[in-house]
């Protein structure tokens, strides 16, 4: 039997939320209102906690560092103001709190990290946020030109980096396979 709570609290889950680990770099994207206007703000940094799940209450810590000062902020997932979540990299790590970042400084705060390109999520948008998004299509294409320029320019530099592999001379490879012999002689002695 279930009651008015879980009802309405059932309304209130938000579906496919982004698999958000501690270690990520996540870029949070959230409905800010502020008198009568209504923006997004951004809000970029490490989550160093994931608390309750992806239950109802489930929340995550993001930590970042601005003007020299650490800034934490506890967001729940299932918050109605958050528009987007994008997991910008992901860091191995063996802990599933990472409070000992809060020490760390500069170089010694670096994790070993694996690049995520195009891993996101979104809110699910109203009839009239649809239609609002309809008049300002214009900023969507310049923000997609943007994002394949990037992925041409990293896909060329892949293609740099091997042709310059690929361009050693004969007389190098020549040069490294006598020293090999050399060495290979000497313990032969």
């Amino acid at each position: 039997m279930s009651t008015k709570l879980d009802i309405f609290n059932k309304t209130q889950l938000k579906t496919n939320i982004p698999d958000i680990r501690p270690g990520d770099v996540v870029r949070i994207h959230q409905r800010v209102k502020e008198k009568d206007k209504e923006r997004i703000q951004v809000f970029e940094g490490l989550v160093i906690a994931k608390k309750h799940g992806k239950a109802l209450n489930g929340t995550f810590t993001v930590r970042k560092i601005s003007l020299g000062v650490g800034i934490e902020r506890v967001f729940p997932f299932h918050c109605p103001t958050i528009e987007k979540i994008e997991i910008v990299k992901r860091s191995k790590v063996r802990r599933a709190k990472l409070y000992y970042m809060r020490e760390r400084r500069g170089k010694k705060a670096r994790m070993k990290t694996k690049e995520l390109l195009g891993v996101e999520w979104e809110a699910e948008k109203t009839p009239s946020q649809k239609s609002s998004e309809e008049n300002s299509g214009s900023v969507k294409t310049e923000e997609k030109e943007s994002k394949e320029k990037i992925e041409k320019s990293s896909s060329t530099s892949k293609e740099a980096r091997d042709n310059e592999k690929s361009s050693e001379s004969p007389k190098e490879k020549e040069g490294e396979r006598k020293t090999k012999e050399e060495k290979d002689d000497k313990k032969e002695k």
